[in-house]
């Protein structure tokens, strides 16, 4: 899920995919861009990764498993 355009993506990845790959295709996917990639966060079962490098086997990341991808800000509410 990539929130600010509200669009679930599926990407296939293997046990290999780090998660800095992970959210760049997200974008690429979602918002047709990568610019300002470093402005945004991945989500894991509710916790913020603070390492992209790590894989998606160090994860213990299975199948079909839901990653969220927002912005690293709170976007105020109007």
């Amino acid at each position: 899920m990539v929130t600010p355009a509200w669009e679930q993506v599926a990407l296939q990845v293997d046990g290999n995919t780090t998660v800095a790959q992970l959210k760049h295709e997200a974008l690429r996917a979602a918002l047709k861009t990568t610019a300002g990639e470093d402005g945004f966060v991945v989500k894991f079962r509710g916790a913020q990764i603070l390492d992209e490098s790590i894989t998606m086997g160090q994860l213990g990341a299975v199948p079909n498993v839901p990653f969220i991808v927002l912005p690293a800000r709170r976007q105020p509410v109007r």
